[in-house]
């Protein structure tokens, strides 16, 4: 009985040797077969479209990652998704393998909230608070600031308005036009009514924008949209108006 056992030990550890060998073998054939395909997938493309999938592909030939063909243990999927993040309207890429032989690609695009028009050129800021250049073949239908402003006050002040706009259904449908004055103060043109609205600086822009809809909702309808040239917020708790 013991020898039986003893042979059972070693026929057992033999086994369990010849199946180690055989999934190291299957791993280093898998890492040295050729890449079959690569699928691309831009997965907010019907919300944004400011890169195709068509895009990226052309981008990985063009400098050389481009992964059909090669061995699959010679490809670097970090390397792709760097060089790929050189785009700046991209916000994330996924590179990864699959075990038939394919590389895959999941890119996702910045969402823009606002275009400028600045003193350093026109760009988007998207929800993130990063910069995104302008695309000649899409453009996007969202609020614009002009006038007197500059990259870094974009990514932080600006930005923080823009974000609220974005988040603010009554607002982010009124507002349409931002400019911005040397000294950082902003007048904004409604879609509706016919007056500018001068908010002063951002500082408290939320309350001052509260009053100025509470505003809306009890004062225009006595008066009408017409009334005013100029609606003025500058001043805590207090609306001025100029009449036509």
């Amino acid at each position: 009985m013991k020898t039986i056992r003893i042979i059972s030990v070693i026929i057992a550890f033999l086994l369990l040797i010849y199946l180690v060998v055989i999934i190291l073998f299957l791993k280093d054939s898998k890492q040295d077969d050729v890449c079959k395909d690569l699928i691309v997938n831009v997965q907010n493309s019907k919300e944004v479209r400011f890169i195709s999938e068509a895009n990226i592909v052309t981008v990985l030939k063009q400098t050389g990652f481009y992964p059909v063909g090669r061995q699959m243990s010679a490809i670097n999927t970090d390397k792709i998704e760097k060089e790929l993040l050189k785009n700046e309207v991209l916000e994330r890429v996924d590179v990864y393998k699959t075990p038939s032989g394919i590389i895959r690609v999941d890119a996702k695009q910045k969402t823009p909230i606002m275009r400028v028009l600045g003193t350093e050129g026109s760009f988007y800021i998207d929800t993130k608070g990063s910069l995104m250049p302008v695309s000649l073949r899409y453009a996007v239908y969202v609020p614009v600031a002009s006038g007197y402003i500059r990259k870094e006050w974009a990514t932080t002040g600006l930005y923080e308005f823009a974000l609220f706009l974005q988040e603010n259904e009554f607002w982010n449908s009124q507002i349409e036009q931002i400019y911005v004055h040397p000294d950082r103060e902003v007048e904004l043109a409604p879609r509706v009514g016919e007056h500018r609205i001068l908010l002063g600086t951002l500082d408290d822009f939320r309350e001052k924008l509260d009053n100025l809809q509470l505003f809306y909702e009890q004062a225009i309808p006595k008066v009408g949209w017409g009334k005013y040239s100029v609606i003025n917020l500058k001043f805590k708790n207090q609306i001025v108006c100029t009449k036509k």
